[in-house]
């Protein structure tokens, strides 16, 4: 049987857009809803990698916006949405670690800046662009990658686990503010996935994060992808506000 057999998978008819298409998870994510049928707006701030991705797709077009430019993501993402191209989803990958395996005093605050414009900021302006739209449907879904970081906070990454602990924040109140509009709003919060980000940082970093996973591995983008997938499909309608783990059972709560 093939996965577009099993209902609420099949994602025909559906524009998602995916912010930071160019590599790892939102990589990932672009291959496989594409591959179950969504037309996919590949955006990124990397624009070249953007293309990459969408011309591995049929229909995908791609878009270049930084998220931190806030004038740019609304007039970028205003060419890919309107009365006859509604957008269904829209799943946000964008995220930095900044400066990572230092204590906090450590820290210069204009890294600690940095990672939030990309990480909090970027995700609150993003969900600004598309929510007049979607609400103007009556239909939306938008996900947002947090991380377990964002729950349980992870040494050394101070900067990191405090945006990803604004971004579940964020989820919760938009997910009741729009809860009757048919719009949902919720966010994944993986554990260590192994993407270039995580390739980036200090290898005892790693190593920290993944001896606190049960299953003693780290998650793989086809894993990530699958709950992406269904989040944001129609068969994900009774839950918003909410944050789904995917941690190997680093948080069961």
């Amino acid at each position: 049987m093939t996965t577009n057999a099993y209902a609420g998978l099949d994602l025909t008819g559906q524009r998602v857009l995916v912010i930071g298409a160019a590599s790892g998870i939102g990589r990932a994510a672009a291959l496989l809803l594409g591959g179950r049928g969504a037309e996919v707006v590949c955006a990124d701030r990397n624009g070249p990698g953007a293309a990459e991705t969408a011309a591995e797709l049929p229909g995908a077009v791609a878009v270049e916006v930084d998220v931190t430019d806030d004038r740019q993501v609304h007039e970028r993402l205003a060419t890919v949405m309107g009365p006859d191209r509604p957008l269904h989803a829209m799943v946000n990958c964008a995220g930095i670690t900044g400066t990572t395996a230092l204590v906090s005093h450590e820290i210069d605050v204009k890294d600690f800046e940095h990672v939030f414009d990309v990480n909090l900021r970027g995700a609150f302006v993003l969900s600004q662009a598309v929510l007049p739209h979607m609400t103007t449907n009556g239909y939306g879904r938008i996900l947002h990658v947090a991380s377990i970081a964002g729950k349980e906070g992870n040494a050394g990454m101070v900067s990191y686990s405090a945006s990803k602990a604004g971004l579940i924040g964020m989820v919760k109140s938009m997910g009741k503010e729009y809860a009757e509009s048919g719009v949902t709003i919720n966010a994944i919060a993986p554990a260590v996935i192994r993407t270039q980000m995580v390739e980036e940082m200090p290898e005892s970093q790693v190593e920290y994060m993944v001896a606190r996973i049960p299953m003693r591995r780290c998650g793989t983008l086809g894993e990530v992808a699958e709950a992406i997938a269904w989040a944001v499909s129609p068969a994900a309608s009774y839950t918003t506000g909410f944050v789904y783990d995917l941690t190997g059972g680093r948080a069961v709560y």
